[in-house]
């Protein structure tokens, strides 16, 4: 199973966490990953004072911009559902 989890807390909410968590979901659905992606929100994953979103990927950390989730996803998250 993949874990793909987006900080809401507050600094990553003022850099577009609501629109990276709709993307993601959009895209899970879009190519049916329900039952080998779980997304999850979750506060603070300790990247507050870098721009963008923090998202982990199987435990490991990334920081996105909002704009960046769709290639985010079909970069890292695609290879690994296949």
């Amino acid at each position: 199973m993949i874990e793909l989890y987006v900080c809401i807390g507050s600094a990553c909410h003022i850099h577009g966490a609501h629109n990276v968590v709709q993307t993601f979901q959009h895209l899970i659905e879009q190519y049916q990953l329900n039952d080998k992606v779980v997304l999850k929100a979750t506060f603070c994953l300790k990247q507050c004072s870098e721009t963008g979103v923090s998202v982990t990927l199987n435990d490991k950390k990334y920081r996105i911009k909002a704009e960046e989730a769709r290639s985010f996803f079909k970069t890292n998250v695609l290879p690994l559902a296949q």
